[in-house]
């Protein structure tokens, strides 16, 4: 088996992509303090609705039913991991009064995507008056933006994507007792996984599913103003390697030194070493040139050894998703989606 861990970074420019409350008439960045330092921040909740929100347009999305209003209202998707893949990633609860209730733990873990270095976000300050008459007073309205590099830790456990649990001590089902029956006769085959009951969709769809979830990684777009602050919402950098027990090594590859984001290539390097038992393959790192300045080629130098022995790819986040994705679809990785024999 193998979980795909690692790291993922945004290069924000002159931005606003994920606003806070606001407070005196300002509309805030999300952000949060550290002593005395600010570092702004895109909440890992945004940035998967940009995830699922990049999905092509012809995979369908679950349904939201909402139900109820005031403070007693809810939300929530179809529960149906077996017909939607946004479901089957993202995780879902359904627990409406009267009906069984099921639920879905999330199968990509995706951390707070935070500023590397401290930034402090500056106020823009504009004003409406076309059409007004003479004299009149403009509207004011102020916001925050900010230049930044952000990043957050990303897992993929791979054997759960497609295999929802029916059953278990102490879990909620994953699908209906009903809607078990119709996944069963639509083609997915009764298993035993990590000790319970469970459903697994056939190897292709598992295959395809990961396979998209990689090339919408390479290509996500989205975020808070957009009009005004435009900006590329793409990884600059993902970094992802093949874990056998689902521990993330590298969470600390990127770093704040004199007041910069820095690429630790010793850190990478440390850590490719400490559990070279547990990794299933290479580390791939998908680094956009440009990012961090001229630190992409001085960390392709000073990690040259490992790259020529096949330990580290290093290539544009794009190449670098796409042709994983395309290793996966060929069943290239399919011992990736199996928990080992006990």
């Amino acid at each position: 088996m193998a979980f795909l861990v690692g790291k993922v970074a945004l290069d924000i420019d002159a931005g606003a992509p994920n606003n806070g409350r606001g407070e005196d008439n300002v509309a805030r960045v999300k952000r949060l303090w550290i002593g005395r330092d600010v570092y702004p921040y895109v909440s890992a909740q945004a940035f998967r609705r940009w995830l699922r929100d990049s999905f092509p347009a012809e995979e369908p999305r679950s349904p939201v039913i909402r139900s109820g209003n005031g403070a007693k209202q809810q939300a929530y998707t179809a529960g149906r991991p077996d017909k939607y893949l946004d479901d089957d990633l993202f995780g879902y609860m359904v627990a409406v009064k009267g009906k069984d209730t099921c639920q879905r733990d999330t199968v990509l873990a995706t951390g707070t995507l935070v500023s590397v270095a401290p930034r402090k976000p500056t106020v823009d300050f504009g004003t409406m008056s076309r059409g007004f008459a003479a004299g009149e007073n403009p509207v004011i309205h102020e916001h925050e933006l900010y230049t930044a590099e952000l990043a957050g830790d990303i897992l993929l456990d791979l054997p759960r994507v497609g295999v929802f649990e029916t059953d278990g001590s102490g879990l909620k089902v994953a699908l209906t007792a009903e809607a078990a029956k119709e996944a069963e006769a639509a083609g997915a085959e009764r298993t035993t996984f990590r000790g319970v009951a469970a459903l697994r969709l056939p190897v292709a769809e598992r295959r395809r599913r990961v396979a998209l979830l990689l090339r919408t990684l390479a290509a996500v777009r989205g975020g808070a103003k957009q009009a005004l602050h435009y900006g590329d919402r793409a990884p600059a950098l993902v970094l992802l390697a093949p874990v056998k027990g689902g521990v993330n090594p590298f969470t600390r590859v990127l770093t704040a030194r004199e007041g910069r984001a820095v690429f630790d290539t010793d850190v990478l390097r440390e850590e490719i070493k400490a559990w070279a038992d547990e990794l299933d393959g290479p580390v791939l790192l998908g680094w956009a040139p440009g990012f961090l300045g001229d630190q992409r080629e001085d960390a392709r130098a000073a990690l040259a050894d490992l790259i020529e022995a096949g330990r580290l790819v290093l290539d544009h986040p794009r190449v670098v998703l796409h042709r994983l994705a395309g290793e996966i679809e060929r069943g290239e990785r399919d011992d990736w989606f199996e928990d080992p024999k006990a």
